[in-house]
């Protein structure tokens, strides 16, 4: 008998492709999958529950539609940021405040693998949370950004450690300083966050890929060690240094870019940036 996940509203969906293996879908595919602050709490519910659960060893996360994630619901976010929103908690702030990161997932230390399965491609939040998988199955016309920079913002969800420690120092300045986007193709051989690349007339075996490494996982490898493999995979990361919070406050907190380009986004404009006021 499968174990009984939380309640969660239909913006995710779960299911058991086979024992021990936990498939988690983004299912909000007319918006590319953007996380919503109310998605963010069921994912949050869900994954606690995952990581308590000892019936479940292994995590696969894909996205229904054509991409994996596209990051933040920006239009969401851009209406919590205007004078008539109420409050001012609900901006990037509160997101690095997660200790677990974006869609609770882009920080979570957990010593259960996650494979993820991307369709598409992932942008944003969505590249973050690729960039905390263990292992990453892409197809070739797959994409991938962390465009923040083009948007006033920064990727403070612990991507930019994770990213430097796959790529190199400067291969991450390339997508992180240029906020420029890569193919799956790069990704496997020059930035090396993506493991398993699958040719573009077999989208279907991502997905196959992803849950048959899972198995293997779970049939051929102890789940104690495993996660206590992890754990010491682990153990170099400095959470601080993922959430930069000192830099986050001084950019979040004072500059006016970041409301900018997001509404910039929205608008379907350029963006007009002005002087940083403080120095980070």
């Amino acid at each position: 008998m499968s174990p009984t996940p939380p309640a969660h509203a239909s913006t995710i969906i779960l299911s058991f492709p086979s024992p021990h293996v936990l498939l988690l879908t983004f299912n909000r595919p007319d918006a590319l999958n953007s996380v919503t602050p109310d998605m963010r709490k069921d994912l949050e519910r869900v994954l606690d529950w995952f990581e308590a659960e000892d019936e479940l060893w292994v995590l696969v996360l894909t996205g229904n539609g054509r991409i994996f994630c596209s990051g933040v619901d920006l239009k969401d976010w851009t209406a919590s940021l205007s004078p008539t929103a109420g409050t001012e908690k609900h901006d990037q702030q509160s997101i690095v405040d997660n200790p677990h990161g974006f869609a609770s997932l882009s920080r979570r230390m957990t010593a259960k693998p996650i494979v993820a399965a991307v369709n598409g491609g992932a942008y944003g939040g969505g590249m973050e949370v690729v960039l905390n998988c263990d292992l990453v199955v892409a197809d070739e016309k797959a994409k991938f950004a962390l465009p923040e920079v083009r948007r006033g913002v920064s990727a403070l969800q612990g991507g930019i450690p994770r990213l430097v420690d796959a790529a190199g120092r400067q291969r991450a300045a390339e997508m992180l300083l240029l906020g420029r986007t890569v193919s799956a193709q790069e990704a496997y051989d020059k930035f090396h966050f993506v493991t398993h690349l699958i040719p573009a007339a077999k989208p279907s075996k991502v997905l196959f890929t992803a849950l048959s490494l899972a198995q293997q996982i779970v049939e051929q490898c102890s789940p104690d060690a495993v996660q206590a493999t992890k754990r010491a995979m682990l153990i170099g990361y400095d959470i601080e240094k993922a959430v930069m919070s000192k830099e986050a406050d001084v950019l979040f907190g004072k500059a006016s870019n970041m409301g900018e380009g997001l509404r910039a986004f929205v608008e379907k404009r350029a963006p007009v940036w002005r002087s940083a006021k403080s120095k980070l």
